[in-house]
């Protein structure tokens, strides 16, 4: 049944829905693309549909209840328990009934409760007692659930329900058929309320009897009964939980309003919700339009589920344009609307714009929550600026929000990307304090931190701990280790972990195989590296754009540049594409060559191919133009680096700032030194000493020493022409403690520093 289908019964009030100008509308409006004429016939076929009314149907009428009828003896039993239990007081029933425990039978219970039935306290309680004796018969049960249901204690008969189906080794099929024929019984002369039929329907759902709460609608029918709306609902939730039911929430949803049931705005939630799981994000926004000319007013979470939808597929504009809609309709985002923008922002780069979505829900009295935290930490993370992922981080506690092992994974990983490995240590031994246990991500995170510092004891020792605590080491934490040797010049010990890896079983991959050219490469054995590249393809493992462009790194930086241009060559007979790091490489070999032209031909190529150069791209052009003092070409070549949406990293200020500086430009590197603090970015060691220098040129000493006192309280190292011109300034201004300071630390950071260097 198309999804589309309109029941008759709503024909009439959606019919200026389905004019042409209104199809107009609803087309434009999704910008879906679907033709106007093919939205015509699916509702032309809809329409053509023969009008079902539940009236239609010929209901039979609730059967009369005629129970066995009791002998003498029996109703005198019967007489003298009724009789017994109305004249107790505080008495406890078990008590006055001691003398007719060993007659007592199900009959019984029910002539009873014919008697009592308008006490439902005394019904409960007698129940219970006949209940300890032995299990009551099914009519007796149900006649209990009709008398609660009437006294609308719904929570006790769902209860009674409950346990009934709760019980092992029950007879489904025979069960259910039982079941309903006993309720259907009783029904007429014991409590006479349909919502008995509601709680039967729910307690079906909630044990994932799902055929059976199905046979139970369908068969409620012949008797004009409709199960709610909220019961429908809850049916609905628990086929969309299911991902092979999903089509058969959708097929129900289009086909009980047939019969009379009433759609809400839970219901179509919940339908889009299980199309979007089936990945028809467009048909899920389709309902959204449909169920407001349905008379269902979307709400938050109604807009939450499409909004959702579109961040998985990746449309912003949609997304920004839907949280836009809702906040016209005057429906405020939740918590859960902007962790959906937000990991969208992230995913697409755009991790300070997810920051600013951030301070806006903030701003309105949403609260985030540890994961919207640690989305954000891990984009700042990815992005290799950890300063404002530590800064979330801090944020997250002071706002009581207890991070998780997942947010400290987050940081350790971007912590190790960045060589940070001090830090990374302290957060990975405050994570194991608190209780939280680490995974083989966050072991494998530093391992790799280690070995790319060189660390390799340090790297083992944790492999080993990992190893001790049950969790095994995976192709990524060897292919970490083999990089690391082969970076230290271990290029036999790589090679025996390579066989260890096999002898685990671990099946050696393109990245293992990058990994170990890569560390040739970085220990200068380019030809090795080459005939690894020529095994790998006899072991039938064929090299990627990595392994190509990894070669071609190493061929640019000894600036062989042919060599480099015959791989890329080689490359693109493969049918391999190019990546922006392959150009990256080249635009950086023919920078350090003195290539600049072909550089900027380069650039203009990757534009009009439609390969989005990156700031590493644009850097690479900048350096060398700062080198040559010519920052009137630079500053034009950031300017196009901007236009083009290319964001700045940390290395773009760092440039700049050095060039103006060399430049004698100081405003220009003050202002983008305030520029790039604002954005989270530190200033590196030469990018200090070159402001200090040029400060003290301009007479600007203020601004000097303010930033030689920065440079020392981030614990940064000064050269010694700095520390010399500040021991002179402070001698001169009579300031002899600070002087003196000053030389033991210039002794201690430069002087030993350049020794050591020396020897």
């Amino acid at each position: 049944m198309s999804l589309l289908w309109v029941s008759p019964i709503d024909m009439k009030r959606s019919a200026i829905f389905y004019s042409r100008h209104s199809f107009q509308l609803f087309s434009h409006h999704l910008n879906l693309g679907f033709p106007r004429n093919h939205l015509q016939l699916l509702v032309r076929r809809s329409l053509s549909r023969k009008l079902y009314s539940s009236s239609s149907i010929n209901t039979r009428p609730f059967p009369d209840y005629s129970p066995k009828k009791p002998t003498i003896k029996d109703s005198e039993l019967v007489h003298q328990i009724s009789k017994a239990i109305k004249l107790r007081r505080s008495e406890p029933l078990c008590r006055i009934l001691k003398p007719y425990e060993s007659k007592f039978r199900s009959d019984h219970l029910i002539w009873v409760l014919m008697n009592i039935k308008n006490d439902y306290e005394l019904v409960l309680n007698f129940f219970d007692w006949a209940r300890l004796l032995r299990d009551p018969n099914l009519e007796a049960r149900c006649i209990v659930v009709q008398i609660a249901v009437a006294s609308k204690d719904l929570k006790m008969a769902h209860e009674l329900i409950f346990d009934f189906w709760s019980k092992p080794n029950l007879d489904i099929s025979l069960s259910f058929t039982h079941f309903v024929d006993r309720l259907i019984y009783t029904y007429k002369d014991w409590g006479s309320d349909p919502n008995v039929f509601d709680v039967f329907f729910q307690v079906l759902v909630e044990l994932g009897m799902l055929s059976e709460a199905r046979k139970l609608f369908d068969k409620l029918l012949n008797y004009g009964v409709i199960v709610s709306v909220n019961s429908c609902n809850l049916y609905l939730t628990q086929l969309s939980r299911n991902f092979d039911m999903l089509g058969m929430a959708i097929k129900d949803f289009s086909e009980f309003p047939q019969v009379g049931v009433h759609w809400n705005t839970a219901s179509y939630n919940i339908i889009m919700n299980s199309l979007f799981q089936l990945g028809k994000v467009k048909e899920a926004h389709l309902f959204l339009l449909r169920m407001e000319f349905k008379g269902c007013i979307p709400d938050v979470v109604s807009y939450s589920t499409i909004i959702n939808g579109y961040c998985h597929i990746g449309e912003l504009q949609k997304v920004l344009w839907l949280v836009k809609e809702m906040q016209m309709n005057g429906l405020k985002p939740n918590s859960y609307t902007y962790s959906s923008l937000i990991l969208l922002l992230c995913r697409s780069g755009k991790v300070v714009e997810g920051e600013k979505v951030l301070r806006k829900m903030i701003n309105q009295g949403v609260y985030p929550d540890n994961v919207i935290y640690t989305t954000l930490i891990d984009g700042f993370c990815k992005m290799g600026n950890t300063e404002a992922a530590y800064k979330l981080f801090d944020e997250m506690e002071s706002q009581k929000i207890i991070p998780d092992f997942v947010a400290y994974t987050a940081l350790i990983c971007g912590l190790s990307q960045t060589g940070k490995m001090m830090e990374a240590e302290r957060l990975f031994n405050e994570m194991l304090k608190k209780e939280l246990e680490p995974d083989e991500v966050t072991y494998t995170a530093l391992i790799d931190g280690y070995c790319k510092s060189g660390e390799m004891k340090k790297a083992f020792s944790l492999h080993n701990q990992m190893v001790q605590i049950g969790l095994a080491p995976n192709v990524v934490t060897y292919t970490a280790l083999a990089d690391g040797l082969c970076k230290c010049g271990e290029l036999d010990t790589a090679n025996e972990l390579l066989h260890e890896m096999c002898r685990k079983g671990l099946q050696l991959n393109i990245c293992t195989y990058n990994s170990i050219v890569n560390g040739l490469c970085k220990a200068g054995n380019i030809l090795q590296a080459i005939r690894l590249m020529e095994e790998m393809q006899e072991a039938g493992m064929y090299p990627d754009t990595i392994t190509y462009t990894t070669l071609m790194d190493a061929y640019c930086k000894t600036g062989e540049m042919v060599r480099a241009h015959g791989l890329l060559r080689e490359m693109l007979d493969r049918g391999l594409q190019p990546t922006v790091v392959t150009f990256n490489v080249l635009m950086n070999g023919f920078c350090l060559s003195g290539m600049l032209e072909e550089g900027e031909r380069l650039l203009k190529w990757m534009l009009e191919k439609g390969i989005m150069p990156n700031a590493t791209t644009y850097n690479s052009i900048m350096k060398q133009y700062c080198v040559r003092n010519n920052m009137r070409t630079t500053t034009e070549i950031y300017r196009d680096m901007c236009a083009q949406g290319v964001i700045p990293d940390s290395n773009t200020y760092n440039i700049l700032i050095k060039g103006h500086c060399k430049a004698r430009n100081m405003k220009e590197a003050w202002f983008l030194h305030k520029e790039m603090v604002e954005k989270g970015f530190n200033l590196t060691v030469s990018s200090y000493n070159a402001l200090i220098k040029g400060f003290f040129k301009r007479k600007k000493l203020l601004e000097a020493r303010e930033l030689f006192e920065e440079m020392r309280r981030e614990g940064l190292v000064a050269d010694a022409e700095i520390y010399n011109l500040f021991v002179d300034i402070n001698y001169e201004e009579g300031n002899l403690e600070t002087t003196l300071e000053l030389c033991d630390e210039a002794i201690e950071k430069c002087l030993v520093d350049e020794a050591r260097n020396g020897d």
